[in-house]
């Protein structure tokens, strides 16, 4: 056989293990077609040396926002894409939004459509966020979304006044999700809890950036959480819920874990390297704190941190997603429209931090790639699973993204060998479409050397940086998602057996 790509010299990882140096990778027609070893090549084959490299799958970041309405000034597919193949990520899933007034799917699935097409230079899917779930929706056209359109996970808010559900709607949507194989993504903060303290601090006017943390406190997402896990026990549903911070919500979800619910957990870069005093005011700019403006917002305390750590260390969290949702700061209709007539106003700075470009190095660079096994935060099987692998199973790509094996996507990423990889995140540095990255100054220990999508070569940092085209990307439909954790089909504490057969339709 004549291989289009030949990747040899490395260290390929896996979800379950590290493979012997010196395996090679067989690429052809865009596909891994053989893991051997001196494969042949021609004079048309692309041979790829890693040099003693980790060779990792390619990064699958679940969690993206691109191109929406509420955030004019953020990134969209273009910027968003080009970010994503210079840090490691060969594909991404981004959010269709429903908005409230809104009695169809359709029209936006088609806006979000031609936003992307042509543009994109990874591999995309879209997640539907559901803010009007009315019968007509739920019945008749979320089994067209799923079924036609490829698209098997929603998002669904606690908190926001243009898009939460109150917990009868939350429970409808899980259902007819359940029933069509999708996942269901939850906000889980109580918005009520939220909106008393915003009241005050108003009040009294503390309205600083710094005060969003303040406004937003872990008990508001650990009780939201635990609700959200309720109402997922109840009607059978599994769920992931989102961009974790608090110690104690991580816990609810562990429990969960233990008695075999399926409720799966995703966390941030952010909430496991920075803390709340980022959003305090700076000598030189008094505004500066809001660039880390976020929700769930940046914790206090370097426990909080920690905690996080030992919740990807013990397998609580499934997936590790950037929550990539960037307004620039520097703008009147980005950050500073927190800036009211001369007077920072938290509540009205929009929301996210830019993370797509840094997540995979973030990560990498707390592994048994970077550190010692004592030292290090992550193994490298573990590393795999949580940026790429697991994501891959959730979302219906496991049948073509999230490992290195015959017949996967040719989806790599190459690291530096040794240190040679040693990069400070810089804004200079970064290929996306904002005006900051909340990681500056941050050293991580490497950095992609290439990113390869479906076997082309689209980052080299050596020679140019980004080198694909910005419309090689292609619009990936998707099949019904795997539980990872758990199963359904557990009895809730203290109702009958088969007791749900009396009301469930």
């Amino acid at each position: 056989m004549e291989f289009d790509l030949v990747v040899k010299n490395g260290r390929i990882v896996t979800a379950s293990e590290v493979l012997p140096l010196g395996l090679e990778i067989g690429v052809k027609d865009g596909k891994i077609s053989c893991l051997g070893t001196s494969l042949p090549t021609s004079q048309n084959t692309k041979i790829v040396d890693a040099e003693g490299a980790y060779i990792t799958p390619g990064g699958i970041d679940s969690h993206v926002h691109l191109a929406q309405a509420n955030s004019p000034t953020g990134d969209g597919f273009e910027t968003g894409t080009r970010s994503a193949i210079a840090g490691g990520t060969t594909t991404i899933i981004a959010f269709v939004t429903q908005e409230r007034e809104q009695l169809s799917l359709f029209p936006m699935l088609e806006d979000y459509h031609a936003k992307a097409k042509g543009v994109s230079s990874c591999d995309y899917g879209f997640h539907y966020i559901l803010t009007n779930p009315t019968k007509e929706i739920l019945r008749n056209e979320l089994p067209i979304i799923a079924r036609k359109e490829g698209i098997t996970s929603v998002k669904l808010y606690m908190t926001y006044d243009p898009m939460k559900l109150n917990d009868r709607e939350l429970l409808s949507i899980m259902m007819a999700c359940r029933a069509l194989g999708m996942t269901t993504m939850i906000h889980a903060e109580n918005s009520d809890m939220i909106a008393l303290i915003i009241d005050g601090l108003e009040a009294n006017g503390n309205t600083d950036p710094f005060f969003h943390a303040v406004a937003r406190p872990r008990i508001a997402e650990d009780e939201a959480s635990y609700r959200a896990i309720s109402l997922s026990e109840l009607v059978d549903a599994p769920i992931l819920i989102v961009h974790m911070s608090s110690e104690t919500a991580m816990t609810h979800v562990r429990k969960a874990q233990t008695r075999l619910l399926p409720v799966h957990a995703e966390t941030c870069p952010h909430y496991l390297y920075l803390l709340s005093e980022e959003l305090k005011s700076k000598p030189h700019d008094h505004f500066a704190g809001a660039k880390h403006v976020c929700s769930p917002p940046l914790r206090h305390y370097p426990q909080d941190l920690e905690a996080l750590w030992q919740g990807i260390a013990n397998g609580t969290f499934t997936v590790v997603s950037s929550d990539h949702a960037p307004s620039k700061y520097d703008h009147p209709d980005g950050k500073k429209l927190g800036f009211v007539d001369g007077i920072p106003r938290f509540a009205k700075i929009p929301n996210g931090l830019p993370g797509l470009e840094t997540r995979m190095a973030l990560l990498f660079s707390e592994s048994e790639a970077c550190l010692s096994p004592d030292e290090a935060r992550i193994g490298l099987p573990k590393f795999v699973q949580l940026t790429s692998t697991n994501a891959a199973k959730m979302y219906g790509l496991a049948d073509r993204k999230g490992s290195i094996a015959p017949g996967y996507d040719a989806d790599i990423v190459i690291w530096h060998p040794g240190t040679n990889g040693e990069t400070t995140i810089t804004q200079d540095m970064l290929h996306h479409g904002v005006d900051y990255t909340p990681f500056e100054g941050l050293r991580v220990r490497n950095w992609p050397r290439y990113t390869i999508l479906r076997g082309e070569v689209v980052w080299n940092k050596d020679e140019g940086g980004v080198v694909g085209k910005a419309d090689y990307g292609q619009y990936l439909k998707r099949g019904p998602g795997q539980v990872i954790v758990g199963k359904t089909g557990q009895k809730v504490h203290g109702m009958l057996e088969n007791e749900r057969q009396y009301w469930m339709h």
